[in-house]
């Protein structure tokens, strides 16, 4: 008997060590500021990963306000402590509102690329833009840090995050950096679009679809 235990209990050890992991990496965007945390993509995601059958588990280590520095400085111990199979990096919007130049958050995300890779983990990078405030010329380059890495570095890119939710007052707060709940949806959907690709090639992935 003490045999059965103990075979049992080394098949449910490998099952939870085997669990892939996707960890989210992210400021406000991805904590759900301002909803309810379960209104938020990130929760959204975990619901569509079991619904469609995939067993990765979720973690989410994003913090309000949080910047490219921020995260940087984060991301190794979460590496060691997750060894997620994917890392989403959702940061660089704080850094453009807090007047960091172009040449620092490319640089930190290049490093977060790098850290990870070398894990090995696969990157995937959420595309941001500032306000129109910022003016054409400066948003516009903002913008090219996330492409030129993700064509440079060969890692999946959604291009803005927020594209059809920035634009819709009705769907942001009252603030109009942060979407309310009803935008959550259309966000998982630009992320999805990148992420399920990088889930069907990942070997054991078991897919189901509706």
């Amino acid at each position: 008997m003490k045999h059965l235990f103990l075979l049992l209990f080394i098949v449910m050890s490998d099952a939870i060590a085997e669990e892939p992991v996707i960890l989210v990496l992210g400021d406000s965007l991805s904590a759900a500021y301002g909803i309810e945390r379960s209104q938020g993509w990130v929760a959204l995601l975990e619901h569509r990963l079991a619904e469609q059958g995939y067993p990765h588990k979720v973690v989410n280590a994003s913090i309000s306000g949080d910047t490219t520095a921020g995260g940087l400085s984060r991301l190794p111990r979460a590496l060691a402590q997750f060894s997620p199979d994917i890392l989403i990096i959702e940061l660089g919007a704080n850094d453009g509102l807090r007047g960091l130049t172009n040449r620092q958050t490319r640089e930190h995300l290049a490093q977060m690329i790098t850290l990870a890779q070398a894990v090995p983990s696969r990157p995937l990078l959420l595309g941001m833009m500032l306000p129109p405030n910022f003016g054409k010329a400066f948003t516009e380059k903002f913008l090219l840090i996330y492409q030129e890495l993700a064509e440079e570095r060969e890692v999946p890119l959604v291009p803005f995050f927020l594209e059809g939710v920035a634009d819709r007052t009705e769907w942001m707060q009252g603030d109009g950096l942060h979407p309310r709940a009803e935008g959550q949806p259309r966000m998982l959907e630009h992320v999805w679009k990148e992420l399920a690709p990088m889930l069907e090639r990942q070997n054991g992935t078991k897919l189901t679809r509706q």
